[in-house]
């Protein structure tokens, strides 16, 4: 399938919409327009699901230390805000400065792009347990795909106990003071997690073109990447924002904010795993509608739920489905398109049985047919095997025969139609 071809930020005319014989169908979305963004107006560039708190074992402590947390975002602008999150948090969250800058390499910043953050003017704030803020606008150059380094300094003792787990990028704990105004930070240590920091917002104008809005990938490990390349921003979610930057022109100018929670089940919470975040249904409100910008929402969860339920009595799909009309409610009562995924083949990982099998494709046959979201991704019929459907093709397979390589994640991005977005 190809579509009509737009213009490119070099005005070269050519196809943005190149697909192969294993395209994930998409149903039409409704004719009714969404409004466009304008320039004053935030989108999230950046977005990762808070989850927590951790186990008291393994709860990080920090003291009088700096954060330095990089992040990579999906679409430009000349302003800029961060929002930081206590929200799983049993006391509150001193942040004595932030900072946010572009990221030349490790924990070294880009010369001239440094700019300090400020909360109602001030330059300390203090979150209480449970709430967030969102720091004051500052004058950025933001490019799309630019590496960004947001510095927390923590005067006090301070247990991180929100954070997402899986970052799959490098971020560095800096050795005593506040070094957020540090060209270079002094390493302490080198974290795989982002502590706080949920989202970085953009407005304004970047090389001419506004941000029309924002894309949220919300879902499971697939979601947040897991067994892609570390520091490589190859989940799915990073690669569509490339497509949509480098192959949807001046339409394409939207930020993605992956909202993926590595082991999030959409009907269930673990309260001893809180580190795999709370149950999608409740969460979607904070994760999906509350980020800055939305217009779309991605939807491809359900496979924990699926795995984690007993082999002799699975989930019923019922349960499934009924999860995720409460999804497509939420969404259009705020005037954001859903659109939904089947899920993946899983044959081969050590939680598949036949009755689990059975859950997964009488939920992808519901999905395909019902016409409840404005538009479907079949990932089930792009990752599968052709010869044995229940498992994953062995060039997208990373081995553990649930989650895609990052060959898999690419195939998911190239999959998805760019028309939904136009």
């Amino acid at each position: 399938m190809t579509t009509r071809p737009v213009d490119r930020f070099n005005s070269v005319r050519r196809s943005f919409l190149r697909t192969g014989p294993a395209l994930a169908a998409a149903l039409a979305l409704p004719a009714t327009p969404v409004p466009a963004q304008t320039a004053g107006q935030w989108v999230a560039t950046w977005g990762a699901a808070p989850a927590g708190p951790p186990p008291t074992a393994s709860t990080m402590s920090l003291s009088n230390q700096t954060l330095r947390l990089i992040v990579h975002a999906s679409v430009g602008g000349s302003r800029a805000r961060i929002r930081v999150s206590n929200q799983m948090g049993s006391t509150a969250l001193r942040i004595g400065a932030a900072r946010i800058a572009q990221r030349a390499s490790a924990a070294t910043l880009v010369a001239g792009t440094d700019r300090q953050l400020l909360f109602g003017g001030r330059t300390s704030v203090t979150i209480p347990a449970g709430a967030v803020v969102f720091s004051d606008p500052v004058s950025l150059n933001v490019p799309p795909f630019a590496d960004l380094a947001i510095s927390l300094y923590l005067p006090t003792t301070t247990a991180v106990a929100t954070l997402h787990n899986a970052a799959l990028q490098t971020s560095y704990v800096s050795t005593a003071g506040d070094q957020s105004a540090r060209s270079s930070l002094t390493v302490s240590r080198s974290i795989s997690t982002w502590p706080f920091l949920t989202e970085v917002d953009v407005s304004g104008a970047y090389s001419g073109l506004t941000a029309r809005g924002s894309v949220v990938a919300f879902g499971d490990s697939i979601t947040d990447g897991q067994a892609s390349t570390a520091n490589a921003n190859r989940r799915w979610p990073d690669m569509l924002a490339r497509r949509l930057q480098l192959e949807g022109g001046v339409a394409g100018n939207i930020g993605v904010a992956n909202r993926g929670i590595s082991a999030n089940s959409l009907l269930k919470d673990y309260p001893t795993a809180m580190l795999a975040g709370q149950k999608g249904v409740a969460r979607f409100d904070r994760d999906v509608l509350g980020t800055a910008g939305v217009r779309w929402a991605i939807v491809l969860i359900g496979i924990n739920d699926i795995v984690y339920s007993p082999a002799s009595s699975p989930v019923p799909v019922d349960s499934l489905i009924n999860g995720h009309l409460q999804l497509v409610a939420k969404a259009h009562v705020q005037g954001v398109r859903a659109i939904g995924a089947t899920l993946t083949p899983f044959e081969g990982q050590a939680y598949y049985t036949a009755s689990r099998e059975n859950v997964r494709k009488r939920f992808n046959d519901w999905m395909r047919s019902s016409r409840a979201y404005d538009a479907v991704l079949d990932f089930d019929q792009l990752l599968r095997d052709p010869v044995r459907p229940t498992r994953l093709r062995t060039t997208y397979d990373s081995g553990d025969h649930l989650h895609p390589n990052n060959a898999g994640y690419q195939a998911m991005a190239q999959a998805v139609p760019l028309t939904l977005f136009i």
